[in-house]
């Protein structure tokens, strides 16, 4: 199910550190800064934090700027984010400054946290996920109920790991300031678990005064069915690939890309590449990696259509050939249809060969728009 666009949002010390333990909130961005995180306020649908943030920060969560707050409002939408909080057992203080200030507030809860809220009176939509708070669902909940495309997420730490570690985050602010807290009882941005393989990839770095903002996005790739920010990423630009074929009557426009395990691109290809008339997106992406690669059986390839099953213009379909390449995960945006080849299904053949395909259907657009001219 499609979800909204997360981008988390953090400020630490130099030894990592989102506060100290002293009474005051420690103070680690800068005033223009401040004003940057405004701005990516105004940007965004919603805005989330923990309930461990309003219990130690009573946060407001405002887009104070009355320029931004206006072109929200010029342009269709609140004056402000919708406020978003999490809570398994419900257990908040109906005084905060959360409830009470802004524009709407949902809580995402349990069905007893529920009943403990609502018995408090907490002035938000509560929602009730089940037996259990699980991020997929809160996600699902926020974009088909709610309409959050873009969704920051301000803290705390914990809320920040899980994201991260179900691989459910698009994109990390991370400001670095100046200062070192030293006390291993200080919160830290975050805890310890098996976070999502790979590296990040540096977007942006930009001075702000005296800190430093850094911009990641995730590479790493998904596990079996379930899919992660970076296979979002990586089949966006599969299909920003398929935007360089050559025109064709007779053929589909497709791009792909093939990603290791660690979010290391290993190839790129699109239909029709370079001197070939028929060769096929896939095919052109495998041909140029090495058959040894021995990162080739944990890898994943993203194709804007879905591997062909059968083609007339080469004895190996692209559905074998990334089976005898030793892949064994496939994410597409977009099952072919009979527009060539009557039933094709080869999602079906890797299936029946143990691979994993995952179709991101919210994809299919960006996939059908260099085709168009083969649909209308």
């Amino acid at each position: 199910m499609p979800h909204p666009y997360v981008l988390l949002s953090a400020a630490v010390s130099l030894d990592g550190y989102l506060d100290d333990t002293g009474p005051e909130r420690l103070l680690l961005s800068s005033p223009a800064d401040f004003d940057r995180v405004d701005a990516v306020r105004a940007s965004a649908d919603a805005i989330l934090v923990g309930a461990g943030t309003i219990r130690a920060d009573n946060p407001r969560l405002l887009v104070n700027s009355p320029e931004r707050r206006a072109a929200r409002t010029a342009a269709g939408k609140p004056r402000y984010p919708l406020k978003v909080t999490v809570s398994g057992s419900g257990d908040l203080d109906p005084a905060a400054a959360f409830w009470h200030t802004g524009g709407e507030k949902v809580l995402y809860t349990t069905e007893r946290g529920a009943e403990r809220a609502r018995g408090r009176g907490i002035a938000a939509d509560v929602v009730p996920l089940g037996a259990d708070l699980r991020w997929p669902a809160v996600l699902e909940h926020l974009y088909g109920q709610c309409g959050v495309r873009r969704l920051m997420v301000e803290g705390g730490g914990s809320v920040h790991s899980q994201l991260l570690r179900a691989g459910l985050a698009d994109e990390l602010h991370l400001v670095l300031a100046p200062l070192l807290v030293g006390d291993p009882a200080a919160p830290r941005l975050f805890g310890p678990g098996d976070y999502q393989r790979g590296r990040l990839r540096l977007v942006e770095t930009r001075r702000i005064e005296d800190v430093v903002l850094m911009r990641y996005e995730p590479t790493a790739p998904g596990t079996g069915s379930h899919a992660s920010a970076a296979d979002r990423h990586w089949l966006a630009l599969a299909c920003e690939l398929a935007a360089l074929c050559p025109p064709s009557r007779t053929a589909f426009s497709v791009g792909a890309v093939v990603v290791a395990a660690d979010g290391i691109e290993l190839a790129r290809g699109h239909s029709r590449e370079g001197d070939d008339p028929v060769a096929h997106a896939e095919e052109a992406a495998l041909a140029k990696i090495d058959a040894a690669d021995p990162r080739l059986p944990g890898a994943t390839v993203y194709s804007s259509l879905e591997p062909c099953a059968r083609r007339a213009s080469r004895p190996a379909p692209c559905a074998r050939l990334i089976l005898d390449a030793g892949v064994r995960r496939v994410v597409t945006a977009w099952r072919e249809p009979d527009t060539f080849v009557a039933g094709a299904d080869g999602s079906g053949v890797l299936a029946a060969a143990g691979a994993a395909v995952l179709v991101l259907p919210e994809y299919e657009a960006r996939a059908k728009e260099p085709n168009r001219h083969l649909l209308d």
